[in-house]
Formats: structure tokens, C-alpha cells, sequence
């Protein structure tokens, strides 16, 4: 793959300083690019290695270009530009349409011709899925679900029976979408549990992306339901009933319980938990390892937890933890007596 700065420029809506024939075949962070290579200045601690950058073109703003000497593409937001840019040097095989000969596909399931069905995939009964799906070795697809259009679905990925999943969307290996909600009731009489079966469905919009070996269960009366845009990291549980809004970025290792509602734009660092039936307003960031376990109603970011420090510190502090209440009365005691003298 090579392309011209003069066509990068145009894709980018970039000013280009520089030579409009000059030819890339490929994208490399500063510290590591050739005379073959883009690269891209986006973070101030990074500035250091453009004057020795061997990059043949770089991404810059307006303001780093003036100190620069080689080629340049200004825009306004140079990481947004190199993500658009990345999907150009995408070395990611373009499937080829059609069903290979060891799937099994159900005769009702209704398969797009220009779909590409891999190795031992398994499509159930009522199965509709779109023009340039991507279905990859070894997945499964369950009855009733619907795949939109140019969806990809990689090798191992395990669809549910009546899921919904939109355009554009990419789903990576091992994820589960639909599994049962971890439902159940005490059983008094006869002790232990009583399943509650889960009789709703998943709901995915268009451009959802899912990571490897994540979890979202299927709703237990309606759907679990997942909004447009939204982004979810490797390694996530999002409970039964959940409802996540638009362009939600959700970070690996995090847990969402049942029937929580996350309003649009939020983000969830590493490690988030979050209790169940509560409400996340709009436009929320919870930072790493955040215990989330009320609703939220303001926009911001929200905390909870300690940084890391010295063990011996630790647990000095640990011990004060469980000192706050006494420590909380007694200065209560004090104020009382401080007002009882005036």
C-alpha cells in the first residue's frame, strides 16, 4: 500500500506543507518512523523527537508545523487524524463473499450474497444477516438473531438467539452476546436457587464495537439494550437489562449489574464497577477503579478509592479508615461543648 501526501491531504481536509507527491506506505510513532512513514504529534511530551524525526511526513498542528522543517499535513486534531488515516494501512485480510463449505448454515436463515461465512460457523434457524457481513471460523449465531450490514464478527465470537446487532459494527473474538442474566430466586421451601429464565433479547446499534472475551447478558423481561458508537475494551460484564447511551467508551475490566441505565458520552476507565438499578446521567467519567453504587445526576468525573503508596503507609491509613466514625463524633462532641461555652 502507498499513497501520496497530496491524496492523505485531501482525505484529511489537511493543509499540506511539503511535497504533494511524496510517498508513504505505512504509519510509525516519531520516535520509531522511517523516510516510508506518517507519523503524528499528539501529546506535548512527544515534541522532543520531531526535530529528529526520520518520519517522511508528519501530522501536525498549526502551531508545532512552525518548527518544523519537513513535510507536514496540518490539522486540527492530529490522533483524530491518524485514526482516520489508520484504516487506510489496515493489513487486516479483505474476506471474500460466500459460505465456506464446512459451515452450517440453517436452510431458513436469510444470508446476503455479498456475506462472507468462515470455517465452521454455525448459523441457526431465522438467522437474517446483512450485505458484507463478516461471520468468522468457528462462530455461532443463534436462532431468530439479526447481523446488519458490513457487521464483523470475529472467529469465536458467540451470538445468542434473538440479538440484534446493527451496521458497522465489530464484535472480537470469544465474546458472548446474549447469554442468560445471572437471574435467580431463593428458593425457601426447598432451599437453594430457582432459575428465572431469561426471556428478552440484545440489542446492539450501528458502530458498537466489542472486545475480545467480553459478556453482554440478555435481558430478563425486554432487552438489554446498547447505543450507538459505544466502545467496550476487552474483558467486560454488562448485566442483564442494562441500557448504555450513545458514544459510551467503556475500558477493560469493568462491571456493569442488571438494569442500570448509562446516559450518552460517558466513559468508564479500567476497572469500574457498578452497582445494579441505578441511573448515570449523560456526559459522566468514572476514573480507574471507580465503586459506583448510586446514581449519579450531574455530569463530571467521579472518583472513589485510594492511589497507590507505600505498604507501610497503607496500612496506617487502612487503620484510620476504620477510625473516621469515632474520630467523626468526637469532633461533634467538641463543636457541641466549643458552642455550648459561647
Amino acid at each position: 500500500m502507498s499513497f501520496t501526501l497530496g491524496e492523505i491531504a485531501t482525505f484529511l481536509s489537511a493543509e499540506l506543507r511539503g511535497n504533494a507527491g511524496y510517498q508513504v506506505t505505512g504509519i510509525a510513532a516519531l520516535g520509531q518512523a522511517q523516510s516510508h512513514h506518517i507519523s503524528f504529534l499528539a501529546s506535548a511530551s512527544y515534541r522532543k523527537l520531531l526535530a529528529n524525526t526520520e518520519a517522511g511526513a508528519v501530522l501536525l498542528t498549526a502551531q508545532n508545523a512552525a518548527e518544523f522543517v519537513g513535510n507536514a499535513l496540518i490539522v486540527a486534531d492530529p490522533y483524530l487524524a491518524y485514526a482516520r488515516l489508520s484504516r487506510w494501512f489496515d493489513p487486516n485480510p479483505a474476506p471474500a463473499p460466500g459460505i465456506h463449505p464446512s459451515a452450517i448454515v440453517s436452510e431458513d436463515a436469510r444470508i446476503a450474497s455479498s456475506a462472507c461465512i468462515g470455517p465452521y460457523a454455525v448459523i441457526a434457524a431465522q438467522v437474517d444477516i446483512g450485505e458484507g457481513v463478516v461471520v468468522g471460523a468457528g462462530c455461532s449465531i443463534g436462532a431468530r438473531s439479526i447481523i446488519g450490514a458490513r457487521t464483523r464478527l470475529a472467529a469465536n465470537a458467540t451470538i445468542y438467539h434473538d440479538v440484534s446487532i446493527g451496521e458497522d459494527c465489530h464484535i472480537h473474538s470469544n465474546s458472548v452476546i446474549g447469554a442468560d442474566g445471572f437471574g435467580f430466586a431463593p428458593d425457601r421451601e426447598n432451599g437453594g436457587w430457582c432459575k428465572i429464565y431469561q426471556l428478552g433479547g440484545v440489542s446492539l446499534g450501528n458502530r458498537v464495537e466489542i472486545g475480545a472475551s467480553t459478556t453482554v447478558d440478555r435481558g430478563a423481561l425486554g432487552n438489554t439494550e446498547i447505543g450507538h458508537g459505544v466502545i467496550i475494551d476487552d474483558h467486560v460484564h454488562v448485566a442483564h437489562n442494562c441500557v448504555i447511551g450513545d458514544n459510551t467508551a467503556i475500558a477493560a475490566h469493568s462491571g456493569i449489574a442488571g438494569s442500570t441505565r448509562i446516559g450518552r458520552n460517558c466513559t468508564l476507565a479500567g476497572a469500574v464497577g457498578i452497582t445494579g438499578h441505578i441511573e448515570i446521567t449523560d456526559n459522566v467519567h468514572f476514573t480507574g477503579m471507580t465503586m459506583v453504587t448510586k446514581s449519579v445526576t450531574e455530569p463530571g468525573s467521579y472518583s472513589s478509592g485510594t492511589a497507590a503508596m507505600e505498604t507501610r503507609i497503607w496500612r496506617k491509613n487502612a487503620v484510620r479508615f476504620n477510625q473516621l466514625n469515632d474520630l467523626a463524633d468526637r469532633i461533634k462532641q467538641l463543636e457541641k461543648q466549643l458552642n455550648d461555652r459561647k
